[in-house]
């Protein structure tokens, strides 16, 4: 067990009050880099899992008694490469295929849920988030709680006020915002890439695959920052905690001109408020 990412994940799930765990999820450049214990859902289940799938699964604490010699409570570590993919979106995405031609012209988005093929087509080549072919040959997954590797990105799934935390939490050193691109689609994709190519946090809108398939539940975000990033949001989250507006459970105060904290009465009056 990697001692370090166990008492890291325990805080966050104590902080955040989580009701799943965080995911550790690494990008794999070779079949190396597949520990032992991972399950491969072709070879020892005998059927592929859409990777949301993979994700409520491993959020969850496990799979466990899907497979003959399998033990209840046995670790969920799941590693995917694309013959145990059974959606396209993150094959692509990940960069371990191209995108073909049919997909570039639109046709994943219409006529389901865009009004023309162009439509789709400006999706499917401007704004669906890729890496280029040959990044990764798969993912690894598991709890973080678990996971004996140092993954890329870390998810959490958690209600608006978890996922404020984490964003006060994320801007503490910095001051930065976040800025995301929401879509509709492809979750497991807006979650993962997008923060490997900027090197920041994001904020993910569960996709439809993700709640019908992978059990999200229509109060959930998910929330993903970079690993390298973990040590300094756990610090923030920790530090947020002593004041009592940036912790949970969350006090509520309701009542005409409540307490101003003396730098927001100063801008006031800066501007010619009546504070």
């Amino acid at each position: 067990m990697n001692t370090e990412n166990y008492v890291l994940s325990e805080k966050l799930e104590n902080l955040l009050k989580l009701r799943t765990y965080p995911i550790a999820l690494k990008l794999l450049k070779s079949e190396d880099e597949i520990p032992e214990d991972a399950i491969r859902p072709k070879r020892d289940l005998g059927f592929h899992l859409a990777l949301c799938q993979a994700f409520g699964i491993v959020r969850r604490g496990g799979l466990l008694k899907l497979t003959e010699g399998k033990e209840e409570g046995e670790k969920p570590i799941i590693a995917m490469l694309k013959e145990d993919m059974w959606c396209f979106e993150p094959v692509i995405g990940y960069g371990m295929a191209e995108a073909p031609e049919y997909f570039l012209e639109g046709h994943n988005r219409y006529p389901a849920d865009v009004a023309s093929l162009e439509a789709g087509a400006y999706w499917a080549q401007h704004e669906f988030p890729r890496l280029p072919y040959g990044h990764s040959i798969g993912v690894l997954l598991s709890p973080l709680r678990l996971a004996n590797f140092d993954p890329d990105v870390v998810i959490i799934y958690g209600n608006p006020l978890q996922v404020t935390l984490l964003t006060f939490a994320s801007s503490y050193y910095t001051g930065k915002d976040i800025h995301a691109s929401l879509s509709g689609h492809a979750a497991c994709v807006y979650a993962v890439v997008p923060v490997i190519k900027e090197n920041e946090a994001k904020i993910i809108l569960p996709c439809q695959g993700d709640r019908r398939h992978g059990t999200t539940q229509d109060d959930e975000l998910t929330f993903s920052f970079p690993y390298s990033k973990l040590k300094e949001i756990v610090e923030a989250l920790e530090i947020l905690a002593e004041k009592e507006a940036r912790r949970i459970p969350f006090r509520v105060d309701i009542h005409p001109e409540y307490t101003l904290r003396e730098t927001y009465r100063k801008i006031g009056r800066m501007i010619g408020m009546d504070i």
